[in-house]
């Protein structure tokens, strides 16, 4: 049974249930701050952790992230949780993998879409080795805020990548894999997720 954290938005219209990425946990500075964002306007936040990175918590051992099927498990059990205590539209997402796994369930389950941050299209520095079937396979849309520079899927490697029309991108110029832009472009971080917060938004009001 996953312990989530929750913010509560004051009068919501939308839930959504975001997990983690590969290396930090649900109350990283990224996610702590997405979830602060979304909660601000309206839209109420449920973050879980996956097996490994729970372990971790309590051990204090650095472990690698589950197999597949046990991080997919672990959505559905979030999935099912938050659906039986919430009454209002549900949407799915995550950071990089945990955003990935969440396009998986989307081929599987019935939810309103699905909100990436830094979606892993591919392994560092082999962007021949496509994670593309997720997205393709998704019965729901999704949308992505991704760095330009991103390496696991900048905007260079994923030109002519075939992705399909349910997925909307959202591209922070020089942003990389946290969306992080460096000095001299002339953006900030706080920027960078600010405006995919705004967006993301825009997106899960199109669905509601």
């Amino acid at each position: 049974m996953p312990d989530f954290l929750i913010d509560r938005a004051v009068a919501p219209r939308a839930v959504l249930v975001l997990a983690h990425g590969a290396g930090a946990p649900m109350d990283s500075d990224f996610m702590q701050q997405v979830a602060e964002g979304f909660c601000r306007a309206g839209i109420t936040v449920y973050r879980f952790e996956f097996p490994y990175m729970r372990e971790r918590r309590l051990h204090g051992t650095k472990r690698p992230p589950n197999r597949q099927p046990e991080l997919i498990s672990a959505w559905q059990q979030a999935l099912i949780e938050v659906t039986a205590a919430e009454t209002l539209p549900v949407f799915i997402g995550g950071k990089s993998m945990g955003g990935r796994m969440a396009c998986i369930l989307a081929g599987v389950e019935a939810v309103s879409a699905v909100v990436c941050f830094g979606y892993p299209f591919h392994p560092p520095g082999k962007p021949d080795k496509t994670r593309l079937a997720p997205l393709q396979q998704s019965r729901c849309p999704v949308f992505i805020a991704q760095g330009s520079r991103d390496k696991l899927g900048s905007a260079e490697d994923i030109a002519d990548y075939q992705l399909g029309n349910q997925v909307t991108l959202h591209w922070l110029e020089d942003g990389d894999h946290d969306l992080k832009p460096r000095v001299r472009s002339g953006f900030t971080h706080d920027q960078h997720i600010q405006g995919a917060l705004r967006a993301a938004t825009g997106f899960i009001d199109t669905y509601l």
